[in-house]
């Protein structure tokens, strides 16, 4: 899973709590938790990983980017399983960053 990239890439706050295990603070619209980075959900759930895809989508260093990953990303949106979409912004994070 590439969970923790795309928490990265969300600049979703970090801590370190006594177990020593880093977790991610995750704020949706109603409320935030802490989660370690097995129990971060954008694989699972729309409700996590459609933010991403506004951020993708909405922020103009990203939307500037114009290569076939996002592209590619945008196009499988509307019409693709979770697995699909969660794949494309994972392919589309790591391209980013190698710019």
């Amino acid at each position: 899973m590439s969970n923790k990239l795309i928490a990265e890439f969300m600049e979703l706050e970090t801590k370190t709590f006594k177990s020593g295990i880093l977790n991610y603070y995750y704020q949706d619209v109603f409320e935030g938790n802490w989660f370690e980075e097995g129990e971060l959900s954008y694989n699972l759930s729309w409700d996590w990983l459609m933010p991403v895809v506004g951020k993708i989508n909405r922020d103009e260093k990203y939307y500037t980017f114009e290569n076939e990953f996002r592209e590619n990303l945008l196009d499988i949106v509307p019409y693709g399983h979770i697995e699909d979409v969660y794949d494309a912004v994972v392919l589309f994070i790591k391209n980013f960053k190698t710019i």
